[in-house]
């Protein structure tokens, strides 16, 4: 995997798309923890010479600009971590911060237009949105077309993590699962329910795992049709749970 750690940055022109998604409230940032993540990247650029445009999304604007949702705060308070100015949307510098990509419908239509925009005037490409990573939108998918591509180290540093869970994890193994759809999740449950000794389900999706389960959850929010493909997620872990039972039974027993 080429990671921005492998790039000849000196002199270039670098996009890094980040994950600066932050709580914000009354315009005021409630928790920079996702700015502060991404700093690494934008400063190990910034070091090695390069001249670094970072963009991000921000909440749901739905395809318009909306004030309340604007990155400039974020702007701000990049400034104030790295202790440097940093320009905002059109203003010019090396290091910048581009308005909220979902200002433009565009950007999660997966517009080659919108993408073509982003890669102008650009040599690299560092993907470093490990939360927004898995969505083909202009600025994740389309633009890794156009440039030469790296994940940053944030990025690099998540997929190492999953490598040791998904190949060689440590026993017992516990997985905890949110969200709110349970048919994002199906492939997720279906493989830790292979790995894990124990998997633990939260937020909106367990209403409908507990539904299931034979538990009535009044008014809670609860994916009406997807209770017979929770039983049956429900129903494979006991098998497999039972299986795993059997094969590790005689061992235990002859010891």
């Amino acid at each position: 995997m080429r990671t921005v750690r492998d790039l000849d940055a000196a002199g270039k022109r670098v996009l890094v798309r980040a994950d600066l998604n932050v709580p914000l409230d009354g315009g005021a940032i409630t928790d920079d923890t996702r700015i502060r993540r991404a700093m690494p990247t934008v400063e190990l650029l910034l070091d090695r010479g390069a001249t670094v445009t970072l963009c991000s999304h921000l909440g749901r604007p739905k395809g318009q600009p909306d004030p309340a949702l604007s990155l400039r705060p974020v702007a701000d308070r990049i400034a104030e971590l790295l202790g440097r100015p940093v320009a905002f949307g059109d203003e010019e510098g090396d290091l910048r911060l581009l308005e909220n990509l979902r200002f433009d419908p565009r950007e999660e239509a997966n517009d080659p237009s919108f993408a073509r925009e982003l890669a102008d005037d650009n040599d690299e490409y560092v993907d470093d949105a490990f939360g927004a990573a898995h969505r083909a939108h202009a600025s994740t998918e389309g633009v890794a077309h156009l440039l030469p591509a790296s994940a940053g180290l944030l990025l690099a540093a998540e997929l190492d993590a999953f490598h040791r869970i998904l190949d060689e994890p440590d026993h017992p193994f516990v997985v905890v699962i949110g969200g709110v759809k349970v048919a994002d999740k199906i492939g997720v449950i279906d493989r830790f329910t292979e790995l894990a000794d124990t998997i633990l389900i939260g937020g909106a999706m367990a209403n409908t795992f507990l539904e299931a389960n034979g538990i009535f959850m009044g008014a809670s929010k609860v994916e009406r049709d997807k209770i017979g493909l929770a039983r049956e997620l429900i129903e494979l872990g006991r098998e497999r749970t039972a299986k795993a039972l059997d094969a590790w039974q005689p061992r235990m027993l002859t010891r």
